[in-house]
C-alpha cells in the first residue's frame, strides 16, 4: 500500500459537482492498494496515518498527532500511486490492484480508521472521477509505503 498524507485545513472531494466528503483540520490521504497488500499492511498503515506526529504543537514543532489535535480524515481512492514511468511516456499502473481486490481492501481501510479515531472518515467515491480540493497546512506531505517501510 502507499498512501500521501496531506496535512490540511480543509478539504474536500466532489464528483458530479457533489460534494462526497468534507474535512477542516486533519489529514487528506491519498490510498493506494496493489495487489501484493495484505491485512498487515492495512493495520500498520492505518495506525502510522492516526498516530504521525506531524500537527504543531504550543512552540510549532511537529509533536500532535491527528488523534492529539482531534482531527478528521478524507479517504481518498488512487491507483495512479502506483505508477511505473521507466519505459516510455505512458505510465503503466499494473501493479495496481483491480477493483474487485482494491475496495475490499479500501473499505476495511476506512472501518479500521473509523475505529482507531472513533469518528466517521470522509471519502470520495471509489473509481470516480473526483475533484479534490485543499488548503494545505504547511505545506506537510508525507509519503509511505508498506512494502519499503524502512525507507519511510
Amino acid at each position: 500500500m502507499r498512501a500521501v498524507l496531506q496535512r490540511v485545513s480543509y478539504a474536500s472531494c466532489k464528483v458530479s459537482g457533489k460534494i462526497t466528503g468534507e474535512i477542516q483540520q486533519g489529514l487528506l490521504v491519498l490510498l493506494g492498494v496493489e495487489e501484493a497488500d495484505e491485512m498487515e499492511d492495512l493495520t500498520w498503515l492505518a495506525q502510522k496515518i492516526v498516530n504521525m506526529r506531524i500537527f504543531g504543537d504550543d512552540n510549532g514543532l511537529m509533536n500532535k498527532s491527528l488523534m492529539d489535535v482531534n482531527g478528521d480524515i478524507l479517504l481518498i481512492s488512487q491507483f495512479t500511486l502506483f505508477a511505473q514511468t521507466k519505459k516510455g511516456n505512458r505510465p503503466s499502473f499494473i501493479r495496481a490492484a483491480k477493483p474487485p481486490q482494491a475496495i475490499p481492501i479500501y473499505e476495511r481501510m476506512i472501518g479500521e480508521l473509523q475505529k482507531l479515531t472513533g469518528k466517521p472518515v470522509a471519502t470520495g467515491i471509489f473509481g470516480a472521477d473526483m475533484k479534490i480540493e485543499l488548503l494545505n497546512d504547511g505545506p506537510v506531505t508525507i509519503v509511505m509505503n508498506t512494502k519499503d517501510k524502512d525507507n519511510y
